[in-house]
């Protein structure tokens, strides 16, 4: 445990790892949550807004699938290619 008054150090290597895998964490929220925006879209009824197409609805559900997994991939590559420790504390 670290004595009162002495900042915590971390890693800044492992900081960084660690915050990208709370992003690839988040795809999962952000996924979830494009999907749900066609919810919202108006419904053919009587004196109300014109419904949206189907084909228009797939179109964003198949673009929000191709969005997320192309974020996955990049943030993928980037944790692969972290190095696992950092130079400063092979100096030590």
């Amino acid at each position: 445990m670290a004595k009162p008054g002495t900042p915590l150090f971390l890693e800044r290597g492992s900081y960084r790892q660690r915050r990208m895998m709370d992003a690839v964490k988040l795809i999962a929220i952000l996924g979830a949550g494009l999907w749900m925006i066609p919810l919202l879209w108006p419904t053919a009824e009587p004196g109300t807004a014109q419904a949206v197409p189907l084909s228009q609805a797939l179109l964003y559900v198949f673009g929000v699938w191709w969005f997320l997994i192309a974020i996955a991939y990049v943030l993928a590559r980037k944790i692969r290619d972290m190095p696992e420790q950092s130079d400063e504390t092979e100096a030590m």
